[in-house]
C-alpha cells in the first residue's frame, strides 16, 4: 500500500521541480543587459503615445470568457455527438441534461448582458 503511494509523491514532486527547475535555469542562462530601449512599452510594432496605462472595460474580458467557456463545451460534446447512436440510454440522458446546463448558462448570461459588447 505504502509503494503505491510513494509512487504518486515522486510523481508529484517531479510535477512540482519541473516548472521550477525550468524558471531557475532559464533566469541563470538569460542575458541580463537592461536598458531603456529594452524596458519602454511595445505593443504591435508601434511606439506607444501618451501614458502606458490604460483602463479596459472588463466587459470585454467577460465576453472573451463566455466565449471560451462555451467553445470548450463544444469541444467536448463533439465526441458524444460522433458516437450518437452507439451510447447507451444513460449516456444521451446525460448528454441532454449536459446541454440544458449549458442553455441555463448561456440564458444567465445573456440576462445579465454578458454577450453584449457595447
Amino acid at each position: 500500500m505504502l509503494g503505491n503511494w510513494l509512487y504518486i509523491g515522486i510523481f508529484a514532486l517531479v510535477a512540482l521541480m519541473m516548472p521550477a527547475l525550468t524558471i531557475f535555469i532559464a533566469g541563470i542562462l538569460s542575458p541580463k543587459r537592461p536598458d531603456p530601449i529594452k524596458n519602454s512599452t511595445y505593443e504591435c510594432g508601434v511606439e506607444t503615445v501618451g501614458p502606458n496605462w490604460t483602463q479596459i472595460k472588463i466587459q470585454y474580458y467577460v465576453f472573451a470568457l463566455v466565449f471560451l467557456i462555451f467553445d470548450v463545451e463544444a469541444v467536448l460534446l463533439f465526441p458524444w455527438a460522433v458516437a450518437y447512436q452507439l451510447l447507451p440510454l444513460y449516456a444521451i440522458i446525460e448528454g441532454v441534461l449536459f446541454l440544458l446546463i449549458l442553455v441555463v448558462g448561456f440564458l444567465y448570461a445573456w440576462r445579465k448582458g454578458a454577450l453584449e459588447w457595447f
